[in-house]
């Protein structure tokens, strides 16, 4: 059985989970959900696994740690390959 919460989305938001209802059922449809929600789960709770030299995990979203920098030059290659698709090859 389904529950259904209503919340406020902003336009943004309600244009991502449309475009994620308009992917046909699918094998690709089920690797982009979960890749959309291991993007988001990284967004949400960017956790290094490295201590830093207090022995806590790094918890900033502004840090400048390897993962974290992975993490963006594989946004930056995703953002630059939705460019290349729209025709903009030197992107």
């Amino acid at each position: 059985m389904e529950t259904y919460a209503t919340h406020s989305l902003s336009p943004d938001e309600w244009r991502l989970v449309t475009t994620l209802r308009e992917v046909p059922v699918s094998a690709l449809k089920t690797r982009v959900n979960a890749l959309v929600e291991a993007l988001l789960e990284l967004a949400r709770e960017p956790r290094c696994p490295e201590h830093q030299a207090d022995g806590v995990p790094c918890q900033s979203v502004h840090a400048n740690c390897d993962q974290c920098a992975q993490v963006t030059r594989m946004l930056e290659s995703l953002e630059a390959m939705q460019l290349q698709m729209r025709g903009f090859p030197g992107a």
